[in-house]
């Protein structure tokens, strides 16, 4: 048996009463998201890896895996990501649809690698997308909403991290440093004596405009950048004021050389933490695919799950063998879980014990296990 419970790496069954506590959190945040006007979509498990990795999937074909589907004989991906899945969604079967379109979505990912912070690799997401809005109003409206989302569960100490991933390739390509393995490596680390000593005075100063937004801004602002690079700067600090406005609520801080893990994304981007948290519990931006406009967030619900403390759970009521239909419903509606027995039981108590009920109903009426009757 204990074989047949061992699991690949990264992977885990959940289990009572985790597995509930789950789905009430997802039910909740695709409630919310559907009060703002999105409508959930459900794409599939797997695609065709000629499809789900074309354009801007390559970025994430090193973390898909692949099989081959042997019905078709076309090799497919099970899908590592939803994000590019809802953008399918919304330029094929969804086209004729008025924009801005609304989608939001919940399911589950498999991801090939795990890293220190995430050692899972089938992971529980849920999110919105906001398709064919170009303006800084699309992009501050999903932060804001990503931030009101997890307030409403309860996570603690929301904080929102905005880059513009393209900025640094952007000044990369105009250095002609894009294969500059070293220098992009120095920028994941915040390394600022490598990034100072392999790039120069240029991403030294982008790397020093980072922080809270009064000491961020001007830093950035002050910046002389080639133009490409200017025009992403500038539409970064137009995103960081409308986040601001939107959810004067949410801590902000910007970060202009942070790159990682955001290949797809061509516009503003943001990570999502929270107080007490070991890494994001979200991640989202601006992308374009098939040259329209989308910005979203996916939210982790593993990391969120882990700084949430379960609800009391309702008491559990056992009835006993023959007891009709009628009641059991009128005993569920007035709040109780119900464990109704198979069969006559000879000690109706130690059987509801080993049930796991508190309470018990019996001749007398209501009884609790610990010795009330009511």
């Amino acid at each position: 048996m204990t074989d047949r419970a061992l699991l690949p790496a990264g992977l885990r069954d959940v289990l009572p009463p985790d597995a509930a506590f789950e789905a009430a959190v997802e039910a909740r945040l695709l409630e919310l998201f559907a009060l703002n006007g999105y409508e959930r979509v459900d794409p599939p498990l797997a695609e065709f890896e000629t499809s789900f990795l074309a354009d801007e999937g390559a970025a994430i074909a090193a973390d898909t895996f692949r099989i081959m589907d042997p019905v078709s004989q076309h090799m497919l991906a099970l899908r590592s990501d939803m994000t590019l899945q809802v953008a399918r969604i919304a330029r094929t079967r969804l086209a004729g649809e008025p924009r801005p379109l609304r989608l939001a979505y919940a399911g589950q990912v498999l991801r090939v690698g795990v890293s220190q912070l995430h050692a899972e690799r089938q992971v529980a997401q849920a999110g919105v997308e906001l398709i064919g809005a170009e303006g800084v109003s699309a992009d501050a409206e999903v932060a804001r909403l990503a931030f009101e989302a997890l307030d409403a569960l309860g996570v603690p100490g929301v904080s929102i991290d905005l880059g513009v991933p393209s900025l640094v390739r952007a000044l990369l390509a105009d250095a002609g440093l894009e294969d500059n393995a070293e220098l992009g490596d120095a920028l994941d680390r915040k390394d600022s004596a490598a990034v100072a000593a392999l790039g120069g005075p240029q991403f030294s100063a982008l790397m020093a405009a980072t922080g809270p937004p009064d000491r961020a801004v001007p830093a950035l602002a002050s910046l002389r950048l080639p133009r490409e690079a200017a025009a992403l700067r500038d539409r970064l600090l137009e995103v960081v004021e409308a986040v601001a406005a939107a959810a004067p609520g949410l801590a902000v801080t910007i970060d202009p050389v942070e790159h990682r893990g955001f290949q797809y994304y061509s516009g503003a981007a943001f990570s999502l933490f929270a107080s007490g948290g070991r890494g994001e519990v979200g991640r989202g931006g601006r992308y374009r695919t098939d040259g329209e406009a989308g910005t979203g967030v996916t939210l982790y619900l593993d990391a969120i799950h882990r700084l949430l403390t379960p609800a009391a759970p309702r008491a559990r009521l056992f009835l006993p063998y023959g007891v009709d239909g009628a009641d059991r419903r009128r005993w569920q509606a007035d709040g109780w879980i119900t464990v109704q027995a198979l069969a006559p039981a000879d000690d109706a108590e130690t059987e509801a014990r080993r049930l796991g009920c508190g309470y018990l109903l019996g001749a007398g009426g209501l009884k609790s296990l610990d010795g009330d009757r009511q």
